[in-house]
C-alpha cells in the first residue's frame, strides 16, 4: 500500500456498516480509502429496506442464534469422548 492508497477510515467505516443495515446488503471490508468511497458509493444507490424488513431480519437471526447457536458452533451429537480423549462422532 502506498502513501496515497491510504488506510480507510474508521469514519467511513461506520458509514458503510450503516448503508449496509440500511440497505439489507453486505459489504467485503475495503482496506483503502478509495476502495471504501467506491463501496459507499454503491451502498448509497441501492434502494433502502423498510424498517420492518430490517427489524424482522433482525429478529430471525436473534431467533436462529437462540435456538441453535451459531451454525459453526459444535453440537453434542458430533463429538464422542472428553477433554483429550474427544474426538469427532462419524471418525
Amino acid at each position: 500500500m502506498t502513501a496515497r492508497e491510504s488506510r480507510s477510515t474508521p469514519r467511513q467505516l461506520r458509514y458503510l456498516r450503516q448503508l449496509a443495515e440500511l440497505t439489507g446488503t453486505t459489504f467485503t471490508p475495503p482496506t483503502t480509502r478509495r476502495q471504501a468511497s467506491r463501496e459507499i458509493q454503491r451502498l448509497s444507490q441501492r434502494p433502502r429496506s423498510s424498517r420492518k424488513e430490517r427489524r424482522d431480519d433482525r429478529n430471525a437471526v436473534n431467533r436462529g442464534l437462540a435456538d441453535d447457536g451459531p451454525a459453526s458452533s459444535v453440537r453434542a451429537e458430533e463429538i464422542t469422548g472428553f477433554g483429550s480423549n474427544a474426538r469427532w462422532a462419524g471418525d
